[in-house]
């Protein structure tokens, strides 16, 4: 018998009554205990202000404390009227207060801000190289920019421009050119018809730094004992603060490098899943990888110049934030940026404060107290690993 028009419906309630409609208004499975951490894995404008304003006060707080830490503790008071008369320009007739503004503001100031600013950029590097070259153990020193600039400064000792009075400013300008001189070479090996292959880069990096590690090792063999103990202490780490204005020099350099460096965040996403599907998605690798080698390597022998050889923080703070916030280089790099410079500020104030009166090369202090931190993440956080 055939149905009338007005009972044309009529199937629609046997179609509700079956099982099929209430599978297909649950197709996503439900979410288990072990897949819910993983929810808040994902970048929101709430999430990324969470985390940097957290990093961001932190950072804050330990370094008003490495402030009033060293040789002579300097109270909370102290430290208020020395940054008031300072500001405000209030003079003050108590002559311990002057030699406590003279300790806070010539001697502790700069260098923790030193220690923040190198920390922030080797931190980035890295970074940016893991990403590069898509290998976790890749570090600013992978280039052979660092080696480049400690031999630039220790030719330059040899031959007595550490004992002439343009030292302060000759030094870091000296291992900044031997850095530009190892980037150079480092370009021209591994370039090759207008293409960066990524294995050459590491190749030539890891042969030029074996190159002049060796070169570094000789010419302090020859030195005279009281410079080479100062070159030795030197390539294990040193931040002794320039004066002010070669301090706000070198800032406003390192700034704009990191700027041209975090403009790549997003690029750096793509180029994580390999040079095919960056390519395949619009990105001139190329002209990426470029950008970000220069970048990397000029900030690198700025900083080495300036600091030493500070090693674990480039390598490491990465890994250890990774695992911790994920891999979205958007979020990763800035955080890893702050990270790295509270680790290296605090572990300078550490260096210079608890073997009083000795003070001790910074790093090793990172070497110590950052490898036991990220031996726990990596077997206690294994499920966190990105």
């Amino acid at each position: 018998m055939i149905p009338s028009a007005g009972h044309s419906t009529s199937p629609a309630p046997a179609l509700a009554s079956s099982p099929l409609p209430s599978t297909s208004r649950h197709t996503s499975p439900p979410i288990t205990g072990r897949e819910r951490p993983f929810q808040g894995a994902i970048l929101t404008p709430g999430r990324w202000c969470l985390i940097m304003g957290s990093l961001s006060v932190l950072a804050l707080i330990l370094a008003v404390v490495c402030l009033q830490l060293g040789t002579e503790y300097i109270g909370p008071g102290k430290l208020v009227g020395v940054f008031s008369s300072a500001l405000f320009g209030q003079p003050t007739d108590d002559d311990a207060l002057k030699t406590t503004g003279v300790i806070l503001l010539q001697v502790r100031l700069p260098r923790v801000f030193l220690g923040f600013l190198v920390g922030v950029c080797l931190a980035s590097v890295g970074v940016a190289l893991q990403a590069l070259l898509r290998n976790p153990l890749a570090d600013p020193y992978v280039l052979g920019v660092s080696s480049g600039a400690a031999l630039g400064v220790a030719v330059a000792v040899l031959f007595g421009i550490g004992t002439t009075v343009l030292a302060f400013s000759l030094l870091p300008v000296c291992g900044f050119l031997g850095g530009l001189v190892a980037l150079l070479v480092v370009y021209r090996m591994a370039a090759t018809y207008d293409r960066l292959p990524i294995h050459s880069v590491l190749l030539a990096g890891v042969i030029l730094n074996a190159i002049f590690s060796a070169l570094i090792m000789f010419i302090t063999s020859i030195m005279e004992p009281n410079r080479s103990f100062g070159m030795m202490a030197w390539l294990m780490g040193s931040l002794t603060a320039p004066a002010y204005p070669a301090l706000a020099a070198l800032s406003a350099y390192l700034l704009a490098g990191l700027f041209l460096l975090f403009k790549q965040v997003r690029v750096l996403n793509i180029l994580a899943l390999g040079e095919e599907p960056a390519r395949s998605l619009g990105i001139d690798t190329e002209r990426a990888k470029r950008v970000i080698f220069l970048v990397s390597a000029l900030l690198t022998g700025a900083v080495v110049s300036v600091s030493g050889m500070i090693g674990f923080i480039g390598m490491i703070i990465p890994h250890a934030v990774r695992l911790v916030i994920g891999a979205d280089h958007r979020v990763l790099m800035p955080a890893s940026a702050l990270v790295g410079g509270i680790f290296l500020m605090v572990a300078d104030t550490m260096a210079r404060t608890f073997f009083v009166p000795s003070e001790v090369p910074v790093g090793i202090i990172t070497a110590l107290a950052g490898g036991p931190f990220f031996v726990y993440l990596l077997v206690w956080r294994k499920d966190r690993l990105a």
